[in-house]
């Protein structure tokens, strides 16, 4: 059997060399009993793989059962896998076969197996190495001839190195470990799966298909797609269902595709709901900023203009405050003013050693442009992507702010 036939028999979209790669490797090792893993980002198509795997082998006659690893709770895992007999828990009103009984001369596929509890992780780690088992409350051993195909969308690695996942566990299933790639690795394939959703879907809800045009084709390609192909299957739904118009535009699909912007660093003790309340604190610093600016230049006008006016203590103080900055570029520590030590001491201003005069300050950046770009992306982070809110939450339209998340360069685009 062909990588096309594959394709066809199972529905798998795309010609990208990655994903070719992945289905030439899982039809080399279905005639064989050799343990694989796969691993891929959520929503990537993994539960494919173990199916071409099991109806390419002499096990397709078989059972084939597929368990979500992290959906069954910790107390009851061991014996939904390996079975349990009469009263040995509570509740064990008689004895159950486990996945691994019933599958026996077939497949199982144990999906999220990086959640699997420790314990559990052993009693698979036994059956993958001697073929045997034992049922919850008993002490026979029990005979099963299963494949085990596993897949995980964890890095293992990392879960190894805090004691998540034991060791060898990892390298007796990962025996031919299969990576399949994220579907923004594979932006030729982006537009074909788009199409047969579109036509899947105006199928089952009897209504034309919808279309892209080039622009709009653009962005799907040029969109990072966190959530992969479940995603993207979402928002084909969503566009058939909602938009009247069947030919989507660039502007009408950005509106249904949330951005991507990166993790601003926040304030401790800062809640979720401050947004207004840092504002007004960046306003407040702001005009703070602005009214000190102009204080530093009316008392230099009042120094240059004053000769020899007497300054009490009070004011020395001051005046060596407000110009701490510019006396940290001047060499010699004598060009701070003095601090009268009473009243009648009056501070001597000598023209010749002014340096002030030439001296160019340099305002703190404090750009409209960088502050409304940050106010944009506190505003779509708070609505999760949601241009409509965080458009009122700013006071703006909504076509408005898609111009600026363009002007700005907030999503690849």
């Amino acid at each position: 059997m062909t990588i096309q036939q594959v394709k066809q028999r199972f529905g798998i979209i795309g010609n990208s060399p990655l994903l070719n790669r992945s289905l030439e490797v899982a039809m080399q090792v279905a005639p064989t009993d050799i343990s694989v893993l796969v691993m891929g980002e959520s929503g990537t198509g993994k539960e494919i793989i173990p199916q071409v795997i099991h109806h390419l082998s002499a096990r397709k006659h078989g059972e084939y059962i597929a368990v979500n690893c992290g959906a069954i709770p910790e107390g009851t895992i061991d014996s939904e896998l390996f079975g349990h007999e009469k009263g040995s828990f509570t509740g064990a009103s008689g004895s159950r076969q486990g996945y691994f009984e019933v599958a026996n001369n077939g497949t199982i596929f144990l999906d999220e197996v990086a959640e699997l509890p420790m314990q559990t992780q052993v009693r698979l780690l036994r059956v993958l190495e001697t073929g045997e088992f034992i049922r919850v409350g008993s002490s026979k051993a029990i005979k099963t001839n299963v494949r085990v195909v596993a897949a995980t969308n964890e890095n293992m690695q990392k879960a190894i190195s805090s004691g998540k996942f034991r060791e060898d566990l990892f390298y007796r299933l990962s025996t031919v470990p299969i990576q399949l790639p994220a579907l923004r690795k594979r932006k030729e394939d982006i537009h074909l799966i788009f199409r047969k959703f579109a036509h899947d879907f105006a199928e089952k809800y009897r209504m034309p298909a919808i279309k892209l045009t080039e622009s709009a084709v653009e962005i799907l390609q040029d969109y990072p797609w966190p959530g992969n192909i479940r995603q993207l299957k979402n928002l084909v739904e969503q566009l058939s269902v909602i938009e009247t118009e069947r030919e989507i535009d660039d502007f009408i699909l950005s509106g249904y595709m949330p951005i991507i912007t990166e993790k601003m660093p926040s304030v401790i003790g800062e809640e979720k709901d401050s947004f207004s309340e840092r504002e007004l604190m960046y306003k407040f610093l702001f005009d703070m900023k602005k009214d000190l600016t102009e204080l530093k230049k009316l008392v230099l006008d009042v120094i240059a203009q004053g000769g020899n006016s007497p300054l009490s203590t009070e004011q020395n103080t001051v005046i060596n405050r407000l110009y701490q900055e510019v006396n940290e570029t001047i060499d010699s520590p004598s060009r701070l003013l003095p601090v009268a030590k009473d009243k009648d001491t009056e501070f001597a201003y000598d023209k010749s050693t002014d340096s002030y005069e030439q001296h160019e300050e340099v305002e703190e950046s404090l750009s409209l442009e960088d502050r409304e770009k940050e106010l944009i992306q506190k505003a779509l982070e708070k609505h999760r992507g949601k241009r409509k809110y965080a458009a009122g939450e700013l006071g703006i339209s909504e076509r408005t702010l898609y111009r600026k998340i363009k002007e700005y360069n907030l999503i690849d685009l």
